[in-house]
């Protein structure tokens, strides 16, 4: 089961586990700092296709669906394919994991390796906890029923997607195309309180396309802004706004 874990990232990330297969993904997740990372890039994925169109399936058709189960033939397995050399088959992560534990290997014979293990380990264990969590607090605010949705035009030809949810007070920002700031800047997000702009977090500035949940409370805020901030950000804008969204109405 160990190995097919690392199968299920894309079916966490659409919520389509059960719930023992929910929880025993979710502690794996906290050792596997790939797949903590493959289930951010998925949600973020996920959530730009799902706002990319939002339509509402007529009633009749989950009953259609549920009609042809029963009628619609599985596809047969696929035959299984000729057995390769054992260095062809060495593919994806398996591959790349297998050499990881062979340099490691390699590493710990000339000593002093154990004290690097211990703080990668540590720190990679850290990241994956973090991209867990930020991925369960993304798809909680997507997938609240009262989640509303707003997408306009960037500067420089990107586009953002501001996603609102009252009963979460948290709000969500997808901004696809993003170019690149300027070497030691950061593109900085702020909640627009009645004209006084409050700091909503930083994005990453080597992402292009991007999933952020804003940084604290909606409260009153009416909408968000975007500008271009010294790296680590500032206190109170320092530029012009790139963008102004308002919030969806309620």
């Amino acid at each position: 089961m160990n190995a097919e874990l690392h199968t299920l990232t894309g079916a966490y990330a659409l919520h389509a586990l059960s719930d023992e297969e929910r929880e025993e993904f979710e502690r794996h997740l906290g050792d596997c700092a790939a797949c903590a990372l493959e289930v951010q890039e998925l949600s973020a994925t996920a959530a730009r296709l799902g706002l990319a169109v939002s339509v509402t399936p007529p009633p009749e058709m989950k009953a259609a669906v549920m009609r042809r189960i029963g009628t619609v033939r599985q596809e047969p397995p696929l035959a299984p394919a000729p057995v390769r050399p054992v260095g062809a088959r060495l593919r994806g992560r398996r591959a790349a994991r297998f050499l990881l534990a062979a340099c490691v290997a390699v590493a710990a014979v000339s000593g002093g390796i154990a004290v690097w293990q211990h703080r990668s380990a540590d720190e990679a264990h850290q990241q994956a906890r973090a991209a867990q969590q930020q991925s369960e607090q993304l798809a909680s605010v997507l997938a609240a029923p009262d989640a509303k949705a707003t997408t306009g035009q960037l500067a420089g030809g990107a586009s953002g997607t501001l996603v609102v949810a009252h009963s979460k007070n948290q709000a969500v920002f997808v901004a696809s195309g993003m170019p690149r700031p300027p070497a030691g800047k950061v593109y900085q997000l702020w909640f627009n309180d009645a004209g006084t702009m409050r700091s909503a977090g930083l994005m990453d500035p080597s992402q292009t396309t991007e999933a952020v949940l804003l940084a604290g409370p909606v409260d009153q805020a009416s909408g968000m802004g975007i500008t271009v901030e010294p790296s680590g950000g500032s206190r109170a804008p320092t530029s012009a706004p790139l963008a102004l969204m308002n919030f969806p109405a309620a």
